[in-house]
């Protein structure tokens, strides 16, 4: 470190004020990504849980899942769950389905993001398979239906401050995003992406 040395002190206090402010952007750049693990890690915020498989065990005790719907903004599709209610014993696979409709005369690309309510739950709120995964393009006057297949983790039983809870909400939001190139540079709609 001679060069920290060698530096006037108007010249340490340079370095060090470069130094604060790239920590800073930094920390700023890398928060949403860690903030993004922490919630998936933990289910803070009602982030929900993910399996490439149904539980292993299924309790005789049953849970109310509510399915909500929602549109960004800026999005102009119509969306909405199939049932609004479903009643799933904890680890018994569920399948849910969202239907959406683009009423526009153009293709439309979306992403829904999601969360679970009450957020104690989110942790133990699995899902196995979603249309939130990826992204879907729909086709003008396109309508489909969209799965979720999800499961209650039966760990929710032995947590005291989420034993007790008799429903759950599951929420969508769907967002415009942008349009993949194969799809926008296609002369006619393509069909959504599954």
């Amino acid at each position: 470190m001679t060069w920290w040395r060698n530096l006037s002190p108007n010249g340490r206090t340079a370095a060090l004020a470069v130094a604060v402010v790239g920590f800073m952007g930094a920390m700023g750049w890398a928060a949403v990504p860690l903030y993004d693990l922490f919630c998936r890690v933990t289910g803070y915020g009602g982030t929900t849980g993910t399996a490439s498989t149904g539980s292993a065990e299924v309790l005789d005790r049953t849970i109310t899942v509510r399915f909500d719907a929602s549109l960004a903004r800026d999005m102009p599709w119509e969306f909405r769950p199939v049932e609004r209610t479903m009643e799933v014993r904890i680890g018994e696979t569920g399948l849910a389905f969202y239907e959406a409709y683009n009423p526009t005369d153009a293709p439309i690309a979306g992403t829904a993001s999601y969360n679970v309510a009450p957020f104690r739950a989110g942790g133990y709120f699995i899902k196995i398979d979603c249309f939130c995964f990826q992204m879907q393009v729909l086709a003008p006057g396109e309508r489909v239906e969209m799965p979720v297949t999800f499961y209650v983790d039966p760990e929710i039983v032995d947590d005291p401050e989420a034993a007790d809870i008799p429903q759950i909400t599951l929420s969508y939001t769907f967002h415009t995003t942008e349009m993949p190139e194969e799809y926008a540079a296609a002369p006619t709609a393509a069909p959504a992406v599954r």
